[in-house]
């Protein structure tokens, strides 16, 4: 698999788009692919994160991301597609059912817990209930238990913080 054209790609389709922060949105993508380099996941498994919000946030179509992956980073960014009206304890179940999928989204959640200290404080609201409802206990007994705990404290004390 080529990482260079990945890149490129997932570059292209996130284009114009920004994060809470500012940023050029496909700096989180790329973080979620290099947490999950730095932990030492495959190409395929970087591959997967750098491509997870595609089909979500794009016109990216399914038959483009196969030519430039495989059927399983296909599976995997589909799996963590949240379409419209979704129930969140089934997409869970999706989830924690695909290793990859797995890794990949707490991956996603962890920069995005580090990276929510720049939003609003209602949407800080919404993430940390969110996370203690799910993601604590996706992350248990995985290498994203301590620092999702951590991201996560350090998110309740930027709320707490405010208002002082």
């Amino acid at each position: 698999m080529d990482c260079n054209r990945a890149l490129e790609y997932a570059t292209n389709k996130h284009k114009g788009q920004k994060r809470i922060g500012g940023d050029e949105y496909i700096s989180h993508p790329v973080a979620v692919s290099n947490i999950l380099k730095d932990l030492g996941y495959s190409s395929d498994v970087q591959i997967a994160g750098l491509f997870h919000d595609l089909l979500e946030d794009t016109d990216a179509a399914k038959e483009e991301i196969l030519e430039l992956s495989n059927a399983e980073v296909l599976e995997v960014v589909t799996l963590l597609t949240k379409e419209e009206g979704y129930d969140m304890n089934q997409y869970m179940i999706r989830i924690r059912a695909n290793e990859i999928a797995l890794v990949v989204k707490l991956a996603d959640r962890l920069h995005n817990l580090i990276c929510a200290v720049y939003a609003d404080e209602k949407f800080k609201k919404k993430y940390i209930v969110e996370t203690q409802k799910y993601y604590i206990d996706l992350a248990a007994g995985t290498s994203f238990e301590n620092p999702i705990k951590r991201a996560l404290q350090g998110l309740i004390d930027s709320v707490e913080k405010e208002k002082v």
